[in-house]
């Protein structure tokens, strides 16, 4: 027979091995991994919770959006509303400027960049999960250390991720675009820009932006 008092003692130990192997054990990324993907499930709860009907363009300033506009998307486009796009937004340009001095890249590729894929908008969610003005995806975010649900990081992020990439190839412009878009992988593999018509079309409206 089982005593009470052996059931508690056992309990007890559970709960000291799990406080000695458990979450204080795991590392910073793990830790931060682990932050990021509930911050992700929450604001998807939150997005659901909050859906407003409006066809595509289904994401509001206050970050609401349709799951039936996500699912209807073309792949890669952002769900935003015309509300949403800044003008003359003097906070985004200061904290594109800061990041891009940071990471040394720049300013006019960080601002190129934010526009084609946001239109510098910190609320646009892409159908496929990137998130804020430069369209990070969470584990591309928790790579890079940084929230992007924070408007700043999400910059800095966006900065430091496009000069990795052109550290990667070796300072090529449009290959770093490309690989921005499309992952380095990819860009390897075909030596340049890949012939996917999105790759393609992004990165000659960045560089249009650019010049």
């Amino acid at each position: 027979m089982i005593r009470i008092e052996n059931i508690q003692n056992i309990k007890n130990r559970i709960a000291e091995i799990e406080q000695q192997f458990g979450v204080n054990n795991l590392s910073r990324g793990q830790q931060f991994g682990q932050i990021l993907a509930e911050k992700m499930k929450a604001k998807t709860a939150e997005i659901n919770a909050a859906a407003d009907i409006t066809g595509v363009n289904a994401v509001n300033q206050t970050g609401k959006a349709a799951a039936t506009a996500a699912s209807t998307a073309p792949e890669g486009q952002v769900i935003r509303t015309m509300a949403d796009l800044p003008t003359g937004d003097a906070n985004l340009e200061q904290m594109i400027d800061a990041a891009a001095k940071k990471y040394h890249v720049d300013p006019k590729l960080v601002s190129a960049v934010a526009e084609v894929e946001s239109g510098g908008n910190q609320s646009a969610i892409s159908p496929v999960g990137a998130i804020g003005v430069m369209q990070l995806m969470p584990d591309t975010a928790a790579s890079l250390g940084v929230d992007p649900f924070d408007k700043q990081q999400n910059i800095e992020g966006g900065a430091k991720y496009l000069r990795q990439m052109l550290d990667t190839f070796g300072g090529d412009m449009k290959k770093a675009i490309a690989a921005y878009n499309a992952g380095p992988g990819a860009v390897k593999d075909y030596g340049g820009v890949p012939p996917y018509s999105e790759t393609q079309n992004y990165v000659s409206k960045v560089l249009d932006i650019y010049r």
